[in-house]
């Protein structure tokens, strides 16, 4: 593809005025909305308002007056529509970390309740860390095993030794794309339940939390997820540390406590009693007093991917991001013969991200690559390899591919400029090898 050609499909791109939506710095190509989205023109005047005319003036009252109190749940509902699940069964709370402590403590307890000899929590080898982390600690606590292995190796690894098969939907590392209806079914009829983190896929593919409906029949036979978590600041546009957001399937929302049973999660927040009765519904996964502003910020952030919806919607923007991501390897693979794809090449396996690294294992290729391809205004980002995994994970260059602001000829120019990277030498700038505490 030339990049006229590349021009003419922005130019016929029935997506192209949501672009508008967003201050995009001159003279940059962002290709690192998985990290941290764009941030919403929206976003600094409604943040502006909550301070200056609801905190300002409204004061206390605007918890009331101005809707404050029900900020979880109404942008839970918007968040809902992305995903695939219902109103009124997702709410905004918390970080994504201290989600998925609540969604997997649940899981357990369910679990051990239900099938006591289930004692194995089953995830990706290379899950982002956060998840395993959590997951470590709560098998240290619950005398539960954290089994780790590669992807293709799960199907057979649901034993009846398995209590929660815990995964994020696209890999952070690969933008590897599970199949969620195909591994939900597994899990069910080996008897396990499934927690799914949705970090890199809420507002970058179409999800179906729900599957195959919420009907009452067999469960092992169902195809719906059982939790889920995910992350407001990355495809939804919310803004640095934006709240996160969690899921719980109709069938099992109500039969335990969470762990952290805070007042905002109780039944009767306001009657002050001593003793904790959790609210019904997706409202006892609530904990802490909601995070006004951010919530505000999120809000605007996950308009800019409903904006989406006359236009064609998730299925229009998946398509697109295949289209940037195929766009964006093919000249890679066409002009960096030093790089190698550490993505998959099947669309039906990938997010809407890319990952490179190096075709001969060199690891110096990675993080000054990067600085100096945003010293050229394509800014991406680098993760290190794992020394001590079993196949030698290398370090990788990420790019992601928002549809919502990402532009064809943008994939075109950025390969460029890493074509001219390399080329240079550039990269072995004494200035390019310094790294920074966020990479």
């Amino acid at each position: 593809m030339t990049r006229d050609e590349a021009l003419a499909l922005d130019a016929a791109d029935p997506l192209a005025t949501l672009r508008e939506q967003f201050a995009l710095p001159a003279g940059v190509i962002y290709l690192d909305g998985n990290s941290l989205g764009v941030l919403p023109k929206t976003a600094a005047a409604r943040v502006q308002q909550v301070v200056q005319d609801e905190w300002g003036t409204g004061l206390i009252r605007s918890w009331n007056a101005a809707g404050w109190m029900d900020l979880p749940q109404r942008i839970g509902d918007k968040i809902a529509r992305l995903v695939g699940a219902g109103a009124g069964e997702l709410v905004v709370a918390d970080s994504t970390s201290v989600n998925l402590f609540k969604v997997l403590s649940a899981a357990l307890t369910i679990s051990a309740t239900d099938a006591p000899q289930r004692k194995v929590i089953l995830s990706e080898r290379s899950n982002f860390p956060t998840d395993l982390y959590i997951a470590q600690a709560l098998c240290r606590e619950r005398g539960f095993e954290l089994v780790l292995a590669e992807p293709d190796e799960l199907p057979a690894l649901l034993t009846e030794r398995t209590a929660v098969l815990m995964l994020t939907h696209v890999n952070y590392r690969s933008g590897r794309l599970h199949d969620m209806a195909a591994l939900n079914g597994a899990a069910h009829a080996a008897g396990a339940l499934t927690v799914w983190d949705l970090a890199h896929s809420a507002g970058a593919v179409p999800l179906d939390l729900l599957g195959t409906g919420t009907g009452s029949g067999d469960w092992r036979r169902s195809k719906a997820a059982d939790f889920a978590i995910g992350c407001g600041y990355k495809y939804l546009n919310g803004g640095p540390g934006a709240p996160a957001f969690v899921w719980a399937h109709p069938r099992h929302v109500d039969r335990f406590w969470q762990p952290l049973a805070g007042w905002i999660g109780h039944a009767a927040p306001f009657d002050f009693t001593p003793g904790y009765r959790p609210a019904a519904g997706i409202a006892r996964y609530l904990c802490g007093t909601p995070a006004v502003l951010s919530l505000a910020a999120l809000e605007c952030g996950v308009d800019t991917v409903l904006a989406a919806e006359p236009l064609g919607g998730m299925t229009a923007l998946r398509a697109k991001s295949l289209a940037l991501t195929r766009l964006f390897a093919d000249r890679v693979r066409a002009t960096c013969p030093e790089l190698a794809l550490a993505s998959p090449a099947d669309d039906a396996l990938r997010g809407s991200q890319l990952s490179l690294t190096s075709a001969e294992g060199q690891p110096e290729l990675g993080y000054p690559v990067m600085q100096a391809l945003i010293a050229r205004g394509v800014i991406g980002d680098f993760r290190a390899g794992d020394p001590a995994h079993p196949k030698g994970a290398q370090d990788i260059l990420r790019f992601g591919f928002t549809p919502l602001y990402v532009r064809h000829v943008d994939a075109f120019d950025a390969a460029e400029q890493l074509r001219a990277v390399l080329h240079s030498g550039e990269w072995r700038r004494p200035e390019f090898k310094q790294r920074q505490a966020v990479t």
